[in-house]
Parts: C-alpha cells; sequence; structure tokens
C-alpha cells in the first residue's frame, strides 16, 4: 500500500483521531489513578486505538510478516474488537450502577464469556487452513472454509450481541440523563455508535452469508462499505466518552472569559481611583483563571476606596429615572451602581475629595452583582481619563 492509500485508509484515519483522544484523556487518568471508571475508560480507548491500528491492511501484513503466521492478523484483530466490546459494556454496567453484587455478577458472565469467546477464536484458527494472506478481503475469502468460517462468524455474532446490549443499556439510560448537558450528549453519541455497529455486523455477514449460497456478487459490502462504516463508529463512540468531560471544560472556559472580558470596563474605570493599585501584569498568555482573579481581586480592592464616596442619593434618583421610562428592575439597579461608581470615582479624582451626605450603606461587592454593572458602563458609554495603569490592562486584556 502506497502512501496516499495509507492516508485515506479509514482504519487509519480513525486510529489517529482515537490516539489524540487517548493523549487528551491520559492526564486526567494519571491525576485520578484510583479512579476506577476513569482507568477504564483510558483503557478502552487504548483498546480501540489497538482495533483501528492492527485493522488497517499495511498493519496486518507486519505482523503476518513479524510471526511467520499466514494469516495471524485475523484471530489477533478478532481478539482485540472482542476485548473493545466486553470493555465498553462493563463500563457501560459500571456507569449506570446498581446493587454491588448485581454489578459483580454481571463482570463474572463479561469475562467468562468474552474470555471463552476469544479462546474459541485462536482454536478454530488453529484447527483451519488459511494459508493464502488475505490483507483486505479475509472474511469473504475463507467464508466456506471449514473452521475458518465458523472462527469469523463467532466473532461477529460475538460482536452483535455486545452491541445489542451495550445499545440496550444505553438507550435505557439515556432517559435518565437528561438534562445533564454534556453527559446527556455524550451518551447519545455513544448509542448512536453502538447502533451503527449492528449495520456494520450486517454489511458484514450479508455477503458471508452470500458465499454460502455461492454467491459473490456481494463481496463488496465487505471491503469497501463495512471499513467506512466501522471508522464512523469509532469516531461516535470515541467522541461518545470524551465529551462529557471536554464539553464541560469548554463550558468553564467560556464562561470565564465571558465573566473576564464583562469585568473589562469596571475594571478600567477604577483603574483612574488615585489610591488603588495597578494589578500585576500576566501577559495575554497567562491562564484565563488567573487573569480574572487578578481582575476580581483589583475591582474589590479598588471598590473598599470608592465606597465612602458613593451616593446614596444619586444612586435612588438613577434608579428612578431608568424605572419611569420604562427600564427593567435589574437593568435599573445596574445602570444606578453604575452611574454611583463613576460619580465616586470622578470625586475621588478630584483635588478635594468630598463624601456625600449621604453615603451608600451596602456598595455592590459580588462579582455576580458586579458583572451586569460593568456590562452597564459598556452601554452608557463610560469612560472616565484612562492612567498608564489603565492603558496596560487594556493591552494585557
Amino acid at each position: 500500500m502506497n502512501a496516499r492509500e495509507l492516508v485515506y485508509n479509514p482504519y487509519s484515519l480513525t486510529a489517529v483521531v482515537l490516539v489524540v483522544s487517548l493523549a487528551y484523556k491520559l492526564p486526567a487518568v494519571i491525576r485520578s489513578g484510583r479512579n476506577p471508571l476513569l482507568r477504564q475508560v483510558g483503557g478502552l480507548l487504548l483498546a480501540a486505538c489497538g482495533v483501528f491500528i492492527f485493522a488497517a491492511p499495511p498493519t496486518i501484513r507486519v505482523v503476518n510478516d513479524v510471526t511467520g503466521v499466514t494469516n495471524f492478523s485475523a484471530p489477533w484483530v478478532y481478539s482485540l474488537l472482542t476485548g473493545f466490546c466486553a470493555s465498553c459494556l462493563l463500563l457501560i454496567i459500571k456507569w449506570r450502577g446498581g446493587p454491588a453484587a448485581s454489578i459483580r455478577r454481571a463482570k463474572y458472565w463479561v469475562y467468562g464469556s468474552y474470555g471463552t469467546l476469544v479462546s474459541a477464536l485462536w482454536i478454530l484458527f488453529a484447527l483451519g487452513d488459511h494459508g493464502v494472506e488475505r490483507l483486505r478481503d479475509l472474511d469473504t475469502y475463507y467464508a466456506n472454509t471449514p473452521y475458518m468460517r465458523e472462527m469469523i462468524v463467532l466473532y461477529l455474532l460475538g460482536h452483535t450481541v455486545a452491541v445489542l446490549i451495550t445499545s440496550a443499556l444505553l438507550w435505557s439510560w439515556e432517559g435518565r440523563v437528561r438534562g445533564t448537558g454534556w453527559l446527556h450528549r455524550g451518551v447519545v453519541l455513544l448509542g448512536v455508535g453502538y447502533a451503527m455497529n449492528l449495520l456494520y455486523d450486517g454489511v458484514k455477514l450479508t455477503p458471508i452469508v452470500a458465499r454460502w449460497t455461492g454467491r459473490d456478487d456481494l463481496d463488496w459490502m465487505s471491503t469497501d462499505l463495512a471499513p467506512p462504516i466501522a471508522a464512523l463508529v469509532g469516531l461516535l463512540i470515541a467522541l461518545g466518552f470524551i465529551l462529557p468531560h471536554a464539553g464541560e471544560r469548554l463550558s468553564h472556559w467560556w464562561a470565564i472569559r465571558r465573566e473576564y472580558r464583562a469585568l473589562r470596563p469596571l475594571a478600567r474605570v477604577l483603574h483612574s481611583v488615585p489610591a488603588a493599585s495597578a494589578p500585576v501584569a500576566l501577559g495575554r498568555f497567562a491562564p484565563i483563571e488567573l487573569r480574572l482573579t487578578r481582575r476580581q481581586t483589583f475591582i474589590r480592592d479598588a471598590l473598599r476606596h470608592v465606597a465612602p464616596f458613593m451616593d446614596a442619593a444619586l444612586r435612588e434618583r438613577t434608579r428612578e429615572h431608568h424605572l419611569t421610562v420604562g427600564g427593567e428592575p435589574a437593568a435599573a439597579e445596574a445602570a444606578a451602581d453604575a452611574a454611583t461608581i463613576t460619580a465616586a470615582v470622578l470625586s475621588l479624582r478630584a483635588d478635594d475629595p468630598k463624601a456625600p451626605e449621604r453615603p451608600l450603606q451596602q456598595p455592590p461587592e459580588s462579582m455576580q452583582a458586579l458583572v451586569p454593572v460593568s456590562r452597564a458602563l459598556r452601554r452608557d458609554g463610560v469612560r472616565p481619563r484612562r492612567t498608564a495603569a489603565s492603558r496596560e490592562e487594556s493591552v494585557m486584556s
């Protein structure tokens, strides 16, 4: 097989995606080494990588040459696929939970049945006549060969049973995880992937049965149609396992990013406070969590200096004005706080700052309350004169 065929081989491309998925998941597995579910997810992705790496025709030839046994890759790949199916089934059983005794019985059943199946595959392979190397069409070529025929059908039946059970467990679990966001999406992807596995089994079995009736015009289903289906199945299953974790991390990062950017107008206004110390510059490539913490800390520190100069009467007038013109109560509160903070900052910058007659008793403190205040500053276009520290903050944002 030349380089172009290798690049466009669906097994090879899926193997690359699975290796990337495993590399993404590996740090979490290492950090949580005592978590059996995470370890099993890592092992499952490793098994999936093995299936698609060893199922690629170039690898099949290498394995056959290294072992010196013609078609040695056949029971090897079938065993990897069987082990992968058993691992998926065990993981779903553990994910769903239930009585410990029930889970333990299910584990013993899976280990026993699929361990026996793998042993049977190798025994049948040893008994069969497999002297002609086949890289892509072994299933149909040996469909009528004693023992090889039984080996092929046994692996497909074992795969079909595992897929049926896993699919049933997944779709029965799907209703219980609705509303959980990324976990639900991951379960749906897994369910679709395992449902498509049934299509793969049908596409593989159909030409074999046709061979039993003397027809060979359906071999293309096994050689040309089954590999893309298997590649798509592998991608869906990999995404199903990594999406809940990756999606949660992405949502968390995006929420932090939005809050960081939302607080920028308020931070710029407070940079004009004479007594407030400018935050230490972290640089554009610093972690967003650290940058948000720095911005929150600076805002809290600056508000302590501004609080004595916040005018309660001004806040009340501004709030009443926004309510009078039809503003929402929450928007009116935010606009009133924004105007009060801005006026307090301007008062502090005066040559002879004076506290108002009626200072605000409870200035806004929580970051959740300050985000709409900062957005109100941006909407109102409030931009006090910027200091050098403020300009530096803008560059680092």
